[in-house]
């Protein structure tokens, strides 16, 4: 009975000792698509209401590149700007339009992308589904009131370019 009761006592003060851990499993994932700025854009002002990347209207259009080492795995998502980040003040609305189409490739199947794309709004995607470099030029163009004349000043927009794992 002494030796049931010992072996008892001895179970229950081990249960009280055990413990538990929580050990984690980290990892690190590279993407294997990276965006590059190849050229920053810049407004030309071809009429006093109109702001323009057009190099026709003095303008330079942003241009980016997308690098894809895995095929198939990732989505370019461009988006035009669609109002300005930094501006003097405005009392009047800004028409915004813009497009995003493809302007070089390092393989040439990739020029179906301009066919295959999608847009919405202010937005184009496009499936990136084979390996290489794809360069990307956005025109922006901002039209600002009914013939009221911009106000002096630095004016600001924002390309967003993202690859988004698919």
């Amino acid at each position: 009975m002494f030796n049931k009761t010992t072996i008892a006592i001895c179970a229950s003060l081990i249960a009280l000792n055990a413990s538990a851990v929580d050990i984690p499993i980290t990892g690190n994932v590279e993407s294997k698509c990276v965006v590059t700025t190849d050229k920053v854009g810049v407004y030309g002002n071809p009429t006093a209401n109109v702001l323009s990347t057009d190099q026709v209207d003095g303008g330079v259009e942003p241009v980016v590149r997308y690098d894809v080492i895995l095929a198939n795995a990732y989505k370019a998502v461009i988006a035009h700007p669609n109002s300005f980040s930094t501006s003097p003040q405005l009392s009047d609305t800004v028409t915004w339009t813009g497009e995003t189409s493809v302007e070089a490739v390092s393989d040439a199947l990739m020029s179906d992308y301009d066919t295959q794309k999608i847009t919405y709004e202010n937005v184009t995607e496009v499936d990136l589904t084979i390996e290489g470099s794809t360069w990307f030029k956005i025109s922006s163009k901002a039209d600002y009131g009914f013939n009221k004349a911009l106000p002096g000043g630095n004016y600001t927009s924002i390309v967003e370019a993202s690859c988004i794992a698919i």
